[in-house]
This record gives structure tokens, C-alpha cells and sequence, in this order.
């Protein structure tokens, strides 16, 4: 973060699911970049020593930790709440065969990957519009435009993204709020209970997908980028058998 940087310059960003992976290494990325950071998430303990390593940095980070498929929680704690970026990162990706998939699954995933970009966003997209300025970030994923076999919930919800986020923008672009979606492939990160593995390696990092985020966020105030892809040069190994 840059020292010199005045109270009243700095900026807000709000970041969901931002206890690890692509969203502690965003909250990471724009605190470097002078935001100070909302930090959203379910873990206290995470969250805490995220803010930690951003304050030890000469950043700020404040903490919100929630289920966001709490609605009335969302609107209690972020309802009305100034920010100039959101990152909507938050989400899980359960991946079964369509027959396979409980109701609890298919209800998580569009609790937590659907309605609550409605709810967050909600809470601060008022304030955008009312400023005239703001940013709306959300990652999305190629499975959105690739289907897979034990995709048919996770898939479909970053489809949603796409055209929610498209849709949004057509209502906000006129009010100088910007509508982004970024999109990556593969990464290394717990998404979905996985540990990374060396079998991981030639994956994207989340440090990867946060340069994203910085530079969709980071343009000026007359350039939008929409929808960036995020992929690795590298080809997955060929699978055995």
C-alpha cells in the first residue's frame, strides 16, 4: 500500500469468501493496490488473520464474518455500507453426476453461488448508483460456457453469472457503474474440499486471478472491461487409463 495514501482517498473494497483461495489473494491484491478492504466470509479465525497480514502491511482491512446465504444477515451488516468495488467471489462447487446430486447440494449451490450476489449486491449497488461511480466484480468460471459431467448445478450457476452480470450492466452503465465478470479456469486452491497436489502444479494460482481483478478494477473511469478469461499456458497432464 502506498504510504502517502490520505483517509480520504481511500478506497472501499467489499470482497466475499475472502478467508482463502482466489478471495484472500484479491483482498491481498487490492490492499497493495491502496483499497481498504471489507473482508466477507464464514471463518472469524481466517478473516482475522487475513486483517492481520493486510494492517502488518500498512494496509486496512475490516471483517464481516457471515453465511451469505443468510439474507437478512446481509442486509443487517452490509445493507447501505459505502463501497467503491465488490468483488463477488464467494461460492462452492459441489460436482456430481445430475442423479447424484442431494437437494441439499443443489439448494447450497444456488443459496450461495445465485442468491447471493442478489443480496450483496443489493446492499451496496444504492450507493453506486446514488455516487454515480462504483465497480461490480464478480468470478466466474469457463464451466459456465463448458459443460462437464457433474456440472449441471455448479455450471449452470456461473452461466447465471454471465448473464446476470451482462444484464446489470445494461442498467447501470448510464449511472457510471461498472459490471465485470472474470472467468478462470483451473486453480489451485481448497475450492470444493480438494487439497492442492503436486498433480496441481501447472494450474493458475490465485495470486493469478487476483492480477485480474486489480487490472478489470483498476481502469479508468471511461473504460469498462466486461469479461476477461483467465487460463494457464500450461496443458493439464493426459489422464491415465
Amino acid at each position: 500500500m502506498k504510504a502517502d495514501r490520505s483517509e480520504a482517498a481511500r478506497r472501499v473494497a467489499l470482497v466475499t469468501g475472502a478467508s482463502r483461495g482466489i478471495g484472500r489473494a484479491v483482498c491481498l491484491r487490492l490492499a497493495r493496490d491502496g483499497y481498504e478492504i471489507v473482508a466477507v466470509a464464514r471463518s472469524e479465525m481466517d478473516l482475522n488473520a487475513l486483517a492481520v497480514e493486510i494492517d502488518l502491511a500498512g494496509g486496512r482491512c475490516r471483517v464481516y464474518p457471515l453465511d451469505l446465504t443468510d439474507a437478512a444477515r446481509i442486509d443487517d451488516e452490509l445493507g447501505g455500507m459505502h463501497a467503491d468495488v465488490v468483488v463477488n467471489n464467494a461460492g462452492i462447487g459441489v460436482t456430481k453426476p445430475f442423479l447424484e446430486l442431494t437437494p441439499a447440494d443443489w439448494n447450497r449451490m444456488i443459496a450461495l453461488n445465485v442468491n447471493a450476489l442478489y443480496h450483496v449486491t443489493r446492499a451496496v449497488l444504492p450507493g453506486m448508483m446514488d455516487r454515480g461511480a462504483g465497480h461490480v466484480c464478480t468470478i466466474g468460471s469457463i464451466s459456465g460456457r463448458s459443460a462437464f459431467v457433474g456440472g449441471s448445478c455448479y455450471a449452470a450457476t456461473k452461466a447465471f453469472v454471465t448473464a446476470w452480470a451482462e444484464s446489470l450492466l445494461l442498467e447501470t452503465r448510464e449511472r457510471g457503474v461498472k459490471v465485470s465478470v472474470v472467468s478462470p479456469g483451473g486453480v489451485a486452491t481448497m475450492f470444493g474440499g480438494k487439497v492442492p497436489t503436486a498433480a496441481d502444479a501447472w494450474k493458475l494460482k490465485a495470486e493469478d486471478v487476483a492480477d485480474a481483478v486489480s487490472y478489470v478494477v483498476g481502469t479508468p473511469p471511461s473504460v469498462l472491461v466486461h469479461r476477461v478469461e483467465v487460463r494457464t499456458l500450461s496443458a493439464p497432464p493426459p489422464k491415465r487409463g
